[in-house]
C-alpha cells in the first residue's frame, strides 16, 4: 500500500501575532533613485525622487538633504530653505548640513552669509576637504 499526504485537520493554521513583520522603508527607492539622478545632473528628477522619498518618510534626513540639494541646483531657493529648516529639525545642526546651506548662499551670491556658514561647518569636519572645496569657489568669485 503506497501512501500519501494527509490532511490532519487537528493543526492549528491560525497565524502568529508573536512574530511582527519586518517593516520596510518603502521610501529607500525614491532615495537610491534620487541619489543616481543627481550624480547624472538630472536635478528635476533627483527632485521628484527625493520629494516622494520624505512624502513616504518624513524623518528621512537623507532625502531632505538631497531635495535641498535639488532645488538649489534647480534655482528654487524658497524652496531649498524650507527643505533645510525640515533637515534641521530631523537630523540637527550637522557640519554637513551647515556645509550644504552655505554652498546654497554661494550660489545666491549671498558671500558673507555663504563664508559665515562654511566657516562653521569647517569647524566641525574631520574631513575638510568639501568645505575647502567650496569656501575656494568663495575666493575665486
Amino acid at each position: 500500500m503506497v501512501g500519501g499526504c494527509t490532511t490532519n485537520s487537528n493543526v492549528d493554521t491560525t497565524k502568529t501575532t508573536a512574530i511582527q513583520p519586518v517593516a520596510k522603508d518603502v521610501s529607500a527607492n525614491d532615495l537610491v533613485e534620487g541619489k543616481e539622478q543627481f550624480r547624472e545632473a538630472n536635478f528635476g528628477l533627483a527632485e521628484q525622487h527625493f520629494r516622494k522619498a520624505v512624502e513616504l518618510k518624513s524623518d528621512n534626513a537623507e532625502a531632505w538633504m538631497g531635495l535641498a540639494a535639488s532645488y538649489d541646483e534647480l534655482g528654487r531657493f524658497d524652496f531649498a530653505d524650507r527643505a533645510y529648516a525640515q533637515l534641521l529639525k530631523v537630523a540637527g545642526r550637522k557640519p554637513q548640513i551647515v556645509n550644504n546651506m552655505g554652498y546654497s548662499q554661494l550660489l545666491r551670491g549671498n558671500r558673507k552669509k555663504a563664508r559665515a556658514l562654511l566657516l562653521e561647518a569647517k569647524a566641525g569636519m574631520a574631513d575638510q576637504t568639501v568645505v575647502n572645496a567650496n569656501l575656494a569657489l568663495l575666493d575665486k568669485g
